[in-house]
């Protein structure tokens, strides 16, 4: 039971690393932004977002008695019609996370060993989670990069920033 917890305490912390990653990028941005797309064949951060948001809905929606993939859900869609507002976006954005944690908070060691169907395959529950975090984790990628993209020189890093390695080292390792 204990590496069922310890798994159920690390692939959350995963999980609400790149949804503060998606956060900080998004404090960064305006409304036009979100809407920016690298060419025409791009999707633009708040498509990016309501193809999260539904992915999350569809997954964990009702996850331990019904396939992950919902016959509501309509994929392609999420692709269209994209927010036009940050305020939106991050409504959407919002309720897909709230939708995987409480999902997340359902499982525990008693139940850990559940199989559940994701386009009707079957998936262990650790098989279903990394499989999704793998999926926000990409997507995530993508919106922190299109982020730095858009602001340029005024991006505001995320992590330690170019060249501050050592300075960041030894600040940590030197209190």
């Amino acid at each position: 039971m204990e590496i069922a917890q310890n798994y159920l305490d690390s692939i959350r912390f995963e999980f609400e690393r790149y949804k503060t990653m998606g956060d900080a990028t998004f404090a960064q941005l305006d409304d036009s932004d979100i809407l920016w797309r690298y060419n025409d064949l791009d999707n633009s951060i708040s498509q990016i977002v309501k193809h999260l948001s539904g992915n999350m809905l569809s997954r964990w929606t009702n996850f331990l008695t019904e396939d992950g993939e919902k016959p509501w859900r309509h994929r392609d869609t999420e692709f269209e019609d994209p927010f036009t507002t940050k305020a939106a976006m991050i409504a959407a954005w919002e309720k897909g996370w709230q939708c995987l944690f409480e999902a997340l908070s359902l499982v525990n060691p008693d139940n850990f060993d559940t199989v559940i169907k994701i386009r009707n395959e079957d998936h262990t529950l650790v098989a279903a989670f990394n499989r999704q975090l793998a999926h926000y984790a990409g997507h995530v990628g993508q919106i922190v990069l299109m982020g730095k993209m858009i602001k340029g020189e005024k991006w505001v890093s995320l992590s330690i920033p170019k060249g501050q390695s050592e300075a960041f080292n030894t600040k940590k390792f030197n209190k």
